[in-house]
């Protein structure tokens, strides 16, 4: 106030201080003193005025070319009026932001994510992404079940689970849907030989039928067998009569419904095959999906010895280096099989290229036909990134990444093609590169060979419990581990290279170390595994996002 007491006394204006006027009367006085006398004389009474009376109150301090027009106080007021209703109306969309769980989004091929805070990590996704979403697919206590007894469901309906484990394991999935769909008893699934793996594994040997069962009998009834009353078992595997056989790909409930529902009502027992991928995920009901994930995380569980011997694979991976280390899992699909199959072309000898072209003629005829089209094919299909990562040029992009020469690797494949000399550049740069079958002696694994499927369960679960799963090419292997991983949390990382830049950047000669790296890092971001919103005609095994998980 001494401040604006001295700026007005040399204005054309008196000065209006009260120091002033008590000047003679009041020589010891000082402004001080005089001030606070002032304040304590007014503030009770200022106290209960209007802020805008007291704002006036102020403007005698001012000079006169300051004072503010009652017409321009009151555009004032009105506009710092409608400034307060606007921030009030955003408080709740603030608020919403803030707290948005955390979600990458499409736009067209780019994922866009959330920007976090925390420095990113080699072995863990952001902290913030794990905390976004929780799952609830769970079997949840207390619930009435509104399911018939056995003899008054609509029918029996059996499926052969056909494939490889994993594939099967979605068929089962798909037929407990179908079974709800239409109200139907399921009979337990056959789990068909495998013609690659020849294999002829039951579903009570690898599966925990009474879990099975127990955990979905609020959902579906299941039985363990053809039911007594039905004599002739081998129709159900051989007659046309028994048999639905033109269900569609992707076939939607209302299919089921209106074109299977009244066969399995007419026969009572009816078998649907084909029945690989015989389901769809956005033309159903969520809660059919719901229950997908409540049989494919909680329901099929693998027998306890399974169980045991993965958790001593994955224990004796975090420990090789003496202490408590992360590890990483490499589904390397990268088998004669699967080279053929893909139609690409690799590096190799003259003679390797001559094999694989007689392996290609024998097997797939219809599509080598002469061979003549196979190199135009093989280019297109490698730059749109169809083509199976080779060992190498997965250890050079783990290394792009940050992974260190000590970085502990589990291999899950089976006979690589081309075998040591393949394998030699990966282990190389990851010389700490293992297997089950150098993991575990020879008696541990004794008891588990005898049924194929129960080797590929062991690679499913020390994948499952990993810190960072790496997939080198599709299928339905990856795609179970990634959605678990995601289903578990997101926490754990689960890359998935993009092959197609990749397949850019491994061919062009002029592109330097360093630019790689910058490329690898920038564009795998977002391929670990992340929150990632679906979309039509997404895959639920992949992504079980938003029928499955619930905002925390």
């Amino acid at each position: 106030m001494a401040e604006l007491r001295h700026s007005s006394s040399i204005g054309s204006r008196p000065s209006s201080s009260p120091m002033k006027r008590d000047e003679d009367t009041a020589p010891l006085v000082t402004d001080n003193q005089s001030d606070n006398d002032h304040h304590e004389r007014h503030s009770f009474r200022d106290r209960d005025r209007p802020f805008w009376v007291n704002l006036q109150a102020l403007l005698p301090y001012f000079g006169e070319e300051t004072r503010v027009s009652p017409h321009i106080s009151r555009i004032s007021l009105a506009l710092l009026s409608l400034v307060l209703l606007a921030g009030l109306a955003s408080i709740p969309s603030i608020w919403n932001r803030l707290n948005a769980p955390y979600l990458c989004r499409k736009d067209g091929i780019v994922l866009n994510c959330p920007r976090v805070k925390e420095l990113p990590s080699l072995w863990e996704n952001p902290y913030s992404a794990t905390t976004s979403w929780k799952p609830c697919a769970e079997h949840r206590d207390g619930l009435m079940s509104d399911l018939p007894p056995e003899n008054e469901t609509t029918g029996y309906i059996f499926i052969h689970a056909e494939g490889g484990l994993n594939q099967q394991r979605i068929a089962i999935c798909n037929a407990v849907a179908v079974a709800k769909i239409m109200n139907a008893t399921l009979i337990l699934p056959v789990l068909k030989q495998d013609q690659i793996w020849k294999d002829q594994t039951k579903f009570e040997d690898i599966f925990d039928v009474d879990h099975f069962i127990d955990y979905l009998k609020d959902d579906v009834r299941i039985v363990r067998d053809i039911p007594e009353w039905f004599t002739d078992k081998t129709e159900l595997f051989t007659s046309i009569r028994r048999t639905v056989k033109n269900i569609p790909k992707y076939a939607s409930a209302q299919f089921y419904i209106d074109n299977v529902l009244p066969r399995v009502k007419e026969k009572k027992i009816m078998a649907l095959k084909p029945f690989v991928d015989r389901l769809g995920y956005d033309n159903v009901p969520q809660e059919i999906n719901r229950l997908r994930c409540r049989v494919n995380y909680h329901a099929l569980k693998f027998l306890p010895d399974i169980e045991h011997m993965a958790d001593n694979l994955a224990s004796r991976m975090r420990n090789r280096t003496g202490s408590s280390n992360p590890y990483m899992t490499l589904h390397l699909r990268f088998e004669k099989g699967m080279v053929g199959l893909s139609f690409c072309d690799f590096v190799g000898t003259r003679e390797e290229k001559v094999n694989m072209a007689e392996y290609r003629k024998k097997e797939w005829p219809r599509r080598y036909k002469n061979g003549s089209h196979l190199w135009q094919l093989a280019l297109q299909k490698r730059k749109e990134g169809r083509c199976p990562l080779e060992p190498g040029e997965v250890a050079v992009i783990l290394r792009a990444m940050g992974y260190p020469k000590e970085t502990q690797i589990y291999v899950a494949s089976g006979q690589v093609y081309g075998g040591q000399n393949r394998m030699a550049p990966l282990r190389n740069m990851f010389p700490n590169l293992v297997t089950k079958e150098e993991l575990a002696s020879k008696e541990e694994l004794d008891g588990f060979r005898k049924h194929v499927t129960s080797l590929a369960a062991l690679d499913f679960l020390v994948c499952l419990k990993s810190d960072v799963f790496v997939m080198t090419h599709g299928g339905n292997f990856a795609k179970l581990i990634i959605g678990a991983r995601r289903y578990m949390g997101h926490r754990q990382k689960s890359i998935k290279p993009d092959k197609g830049l990749m397949s850019k950047s491994f061919g062009d000669p002029y592109m330097g170390w360093a630019t790689f790296v910058e490329d690898v890092i920038i564009t795998h971001q977002t391929r670990t595994g992340l929150p990632e919103e679906t979309f039509p005609n997404y895959d639920l095994w992949e992504n079980p996002l938003t029928p499955c998980m619930c905002k925390v």
